[in-house]
């Protein structure tokens, strides 16, 4: 049986290489700040690259900026003239994020908005072809609500984390309240009529949602 760290390595040979600057950003991550393992990294980030430049989107929103590697990956698909807007809670992060958007040359293209997703959401006025979900696991519920009717119908709803280690699989423990909440945002979104889900068991679960256009 091959390992997993052996597979990953597998993985990591036979796709894109990782841009110089993302590498650049990775590894000021990891040396300057803390929980580096939040950033998306080379795999995911390729993914989200690869999901916007397939839908071609006008207008992204990302919940959960972090230091920017995201962002960064997911803005190579937007159409011309295009507009990302990011939205992340800690001030701390701002300056490591903003110098490297302006590295990537977009300064213009993304839209940094820092303060709590639950009070910046509301006041974007924008139709968005593509969100990005990966911040405060506890407010998944509460963010999706606020989000799904800023989503055009066809559009794309990615939610990062949505596995959370496995332990979505097994009966939380009381004071496991990160897991309940996970589970009870995939159970929304399952039992939604507006929209269709497929999870991919990628990293720890990006569960990738549509609006649909009409109900059925």
């Amino acid at each position: 049986m091959v390992s997993d760290r052996k597979l990953e390595r597998y993985v990591l040979s036979h796709i894109d290489e990782e841009d110089d600057l993302l590498k650049e950003l990775d590894r000021e991550t990891n040396l300057h700040v803390l929980n580096p393992r939040m950033l998306s990294g080379h795999l995911q980030g390729k993914i989200l690259e690869m999901f916007s430049r397939m839908i071609r989107p006008d207008r992204i929103l990302e919940i959960g900026t972090f230091t920017g590697y995201s962002a960064i990956c997911l803005a190579k698909g937007l159409k011309e003239g295009g507009k990302l807007h990011t939205v992340e809670i800690d001030d701390e992060l701002e300056t490591i994020a903003r110098k490297y958007f302006a590295k990537a040359g977009l300064t213009d293209v993304i839209v940094l908005h820092i303060g709590p997703a639950a009070e910046i959401i509301p006041t974007l006025n924008d139709l968005f072809d593509l969100v990005f979900l990966d911040a405060d696991k506890q407010e998944y519920c509460t963010y999706f609500d606020l989000i799904f009717d800023k989503v055009r119908p066809g559009g794309y709803i990615l939610a990062d984390n949505v596995l959370w280690n496995g332990k979505v699989a097994r009966e939380p423990s009381s004071n496991d309240q990160r897991t309940r909440n996970i589970r009870q945002f995939n159970e929304n979104v399952k039992n939604d009529a507006r929209v269709s889900q497929v999870i991919l068991p990628i990293r720890d679960g990006l569960m990738l949602i549509r609006k649909k256009a009409l109900l059925s």
